[in-house]
């Protein structure tokens, strides 16, 4: 708050003061003394105005908790973020779409279904490894989290508020779960006929050769991918510290593995980097080929606007995020409206199965956004950032004229696509900042202290 002192500039002349005649003097007093004897009266009718409005305030606060409404929303700061990221990733050209018809299975912490921006969202299903609970709860925020950035309603905007919701909590209190209790989760969902798991979580990839592994949850998500069932998963948040490789089950040739990017289309610095070129230890594997290669494409993962479970924090609904668990679970809202739009592409679609999966992947490589001077895959920016608008339309136009689209298109990463494709995507990120993103952008991870703003470590070995 500015103040500003008063000066002696607007005070009258000293000559001014002696002149006044002592009729003045007398007016003055008795003014003085009515002055004197209403200050009483006026303190006890803002006193008691104060009073009523603190009632009336206390009144609505009640009503507003007895109906489960919740007055205010997100500060203009977040949902400024939230459109930034929409821009960026080309939400914002996507209409008519909400992810209806297809079934996402989050495996996470769990839900909160108290949260305003999720009153109007019924399960299709709930799982509990943990604590084998059979009503829906978040202990830990996480979940919470990530369902809010895919289903979210009327305070921020999921990017598929209509899918059909599947959640299974695999993910304890304290942020950590095991191959098995993830892997359970990961069968159930199979079970209940999901099109899309979205799995923001990682960790250490398991010992695998000549089609033996000795992960079991990189052999469930394995049997999920041969069922056609989408999986996306996290690359991982050492970008800083980087032990050479995504995170498992990211790791997996068919998953879809998702880094991330900042709000001006910058690699998040906290990003891991894929390791393409074949090693022999500690895990052997060939060298990854395309669409393949790890990272497949980057999405949010910088301050991305999400929801807060009660009692996690400070008690605020709204808040943010960094990491590539957000940008997981926005790239597996994105893939839902590609399913809606491309149901044959589903797991019991006419085209849909593994094939369907590697036909997905292939357009990512092709219609993703890709950096400045890019002209290949790159180990952090992958084959670019996730352009869901690029996807549709490369999609929509290989469907309806394959044969033009052949015709037209251009050698790019050893793919197809063509000119006016080719110049969208390489168009220069020009999302202007809010405010800096210097501090989320520094660091790779956040520690305990604030949960929801780190990768799951979803593997105890």
């Amino acid at each position: 708050m500015v103040s500003s002192d008063s000066g002696s500039s607007g005070s009258a002349p000293d000559s001014d003061i002696e002149a006044v005649s002592p009729a003045f003097e007398v007016r003055d007093e008795e003014s003085d003394s009515e002055q004197g004897s209403a200050f009483p009266w006026l303190i006890r009718v803002v006193s008691g105005m104060i009073a009523l409005l603190s009632i009336a305030v206390l009144l609505i606060w009640i009503w507003a908790s007895m109906n489960g409404i919740t007055l205010g929303g997100p500060p203009p700061t977040l949902t400024g973020w939230e459109e930034s990221y929409r821009e960026l990733t080309g939400l914002d050209e996507v209409t008519g779409l909400d992810g209806s018809g297809v079934l996402v299975c989050i495996v996470d912490s769990g839900i909160e279904l108290g949260h305003p921006d999720l009153d109007h969202l019924i399960l299709a299903g709930w799982l509990d490894v943990i604590n084998n609970r059979t009503e829906p709860y978040d202990d830990e925020g996480h979940g919470t989290a990530m369902a809010g950035i895919i289903v979210a309603r009327d305070g921020l905007r999921g990017n598929a508020q209509g899918v059909d919701l599947l959640v299974a909590k695999a993910i304890d209190e304290m942020g950590a779960g095991t191959d098995s209790s993830i892997a359970e989760a990961v069968d159930w969902c199979v079970e209940e006929q999901a099109d899309i798991i979205s799995l923001s979580l990682g960790g250490e990839q398991g010992f695998s050769f000549a089609g033996f592994s000795s992960d079991e949850l990189e052999d469930s998500v394995q049997d999920a991918l041969d069922e056609g069932v989408f999986v996306i998963a996290a690359a991982g948040n050492d970008g800083q510290d980087d032990d050479g490789d995504v995170s498992s089950p990211g790791s997996l040739e068919d998953v879809i593995c998702v880094g991330g990017v900042t709000r001006q289309g910058n690699l998040w610095s906290g990003s891991s980097e894929g390791d393409n070129n074949g090693r022999l230890w500690p895990n052997p594997m060939l060298p990854r080929s395309d669409p393949d290669q790890k990272p497949e494409l980057i999405a949010p993962a910088a301050e991305v606007p999400v929801l807060i479970a009660g009692g996690s924090g400070d008690g605020a609904w709204w808040g943010s995020a960094s990491g590539t668990s957000a940008a997981t679970a926005w790239v597996s809202g994105a893939l839902a409206l590609l399913l809606e739009e491309h149901p044959e592409l589903q797991r019991e679609g006419s085209e849909g199965g593994l094939s369907a999966i590697e036909r997905v992947k292939e357009l990512i490589s092709e219609n993703s956004q890709v950096d400045q001077g890019q002209t290949e895959h790159d180990d952090h920016f992958g084959y670019g950032i996730l352009r869901i608008d690029l996807l549709l339309g490369s999609l929509s136009d290989s469907s309806s004229d394959d044969e033009e689209s052949e015709n037209s298109a251009i050698s790019k990463l050893g793919h197809g696509t063509s000119n006016e494709l080719q110049v969208e995507r390489r168009k220069t990120p020009m999302v202007p900042p809010l405010i800096s993103t210097k501090a989320a952008e520094s660091s790779s991870s956040t520690e305990r202290t604030n949960s929801i703003q780190r990768l799951k470590e979803a593997t105890s070995r």
